[in-house]
């Protein structure tokens, strides 16, 4: 198993800096990792930086809160997609999810699924998990499939949870074969990676790619 060809190799803080993505996408390079996952102002950054490469470039959109409206996001995503993004990782609404609006969360999806495919690119839907309950997840995850999305993701890593192997199990069995699953926030070597893959993630959101990809383990004393 290849394992550098699942990860999104990310930085998505809010301090990065020009010269730390020039990094992370030169880690990409060298590792041939499946995408950088940046903030949208970086993507005609990276699009140059990668110009030359396989590594495509993902971007997030309604980040880290999913509640901008569904007009911005989809500004967002047509700016993104005109800088060169090739990926898109979109937080769906969380609150009208939660109170059941199924109808809001489906046309929102739909509507940058849309977006998306128009411009050449894929969509991820990011469920955010760590505030959903089961059923919740379960639902949301049918939302994005019967939208046309490509993925459904576990979460920002901003709302004070990550990917768990049973999440990853939960939203495969929901989706199917059809889709790809997502694992991101807290993988943060080989063990984590290869136990969300076991369970049914098809890509891997990571910070930590290069340990990752190097087969580092939370047992090991070096440092990447």
């Amino acid at each position: 198993m290849d394992i550098a060809s699942y990860i999104d190799h990310t930085l998505l803080k809010p301090e990065a800096t020009p010269a730390q993505i020039e990094t992370l996408c030169n880690e990409a390079r060298e590792y041939h990792f499946a995408s950088v996952c940046i903030n949208p102002s970086y993507v005609l950054f990276a699009k140059e930086l990668l110009k030359e490469s396989t590594v495509k470039v993902c971007t997030v959109i309604g980040f880290p809160l999913g509640a901008t409206s569904t007009n911005a996001k989809i500004k967002e995503a047509e700016i993104a997609l005109l800088d060169g993004a090739q990926e898109l990782d979109m937080v769906i609404n969380i609150g009208r999810l939660k109170s059941g609006d199924d109808i809001f969360v489906k046309r929102e999806i739909s509507l940058l699924a849309e977006c998306a495919h128009n411009g050449n690119a894929i969509l991820k839907v990011i469920i955010e998990t760590v505030l959903l309950t089961d059923d919740e997840k379960r639902k949301a995850c049918q939302l994005a499939k019967d939208a046309g999305a490509d993925f459904v993701k576990t979460s920002t890593g901003f709302a004070g949870g990550g990917a768990t192997v049973e999440d990853v199990r939960l939203m495969r069995e929901v989706v199917g074969l059809s889709m790809g699953v997502k694992a991101s926030g807290g993988i943060s070597d080989i063990e984590k990676a290869e136990a969300m893959i076991a369970a049914g993630a098809t890509r891997l959101g990571a910070s930590n790619g290069v340990a990752i990809a190097a087969g580092i383990h939370a047992s090991d004393p070096k440092e990447y």
